[in-house]
């Protein structure tokens, strides 16, 4: 991927999400190896709190609409809590007003694990919330392969 080509290959993809699952096992196994320090009512909600605004919403939208759109409003809440921006800002707000904790790795294990395990990146506009796959894609992903449209490998 570059500035040009705003695509990941298979083979890019999963480096991608080995990177994030790396980072995943870092910060999961600095969260158990402090696990007697850890407020864990404050980790469960600090996990918890980037799907609850974020992606459940948009999920419930999702599968009421039954395949049709939905508002784009949840993909922005989405976009937005799942954001390092935003998880930045959300810890950088818990520092300041109440210092460090080993609980505030459970934002980074979150995303992380969304990224490594589940493979979910930010969504754009132009696909269902769910993850199916995009027709223009699975053809662009092909031609690229140098594959038959509709043929997956």
């Amino acid at each position: 991927m570059d500035a040009a080509n705003r695509f990941e290959s298979p083979v890019t993809y999963r480096l991608l999400r080995a990177e994030y699952t790396v980072a995943l096992v870092v910060c999961a196994g600095l969260l158990l190896w402090h696990w007697r320090d850890v407020d864990w009512p404050a980790a469960v909600g600090l996990f918890a709190y980037i799907d609850v605004i974020g992606y459940l919403p948009g999920a419930l939208a999702h599968h009421r609409a039954k395949g049709g759109e939905i508002p784009r409003v949840y993909y922005v809440l989405y976009n937005t809590m799942h954001s390092w921006l935003t998880a930045g800002a959300v810890v950088g707000l818990w520092v300041w007003l109440s210092g460090w904790e080993w609980a505030l790795l459970a934002v980074p294990v979150h995303l992380c694990g969304d990224r490594g395990l589940l493979g979910n990146f930010l969504k754009p506009f132009s696909v269902e919330f769910e993850p199916r796959a995009h027709p223009a894609f699975t053809e662009f992903e092909a031609a690229l392969a140098g594959r038959p449209a509709g043929s997956r490998g």
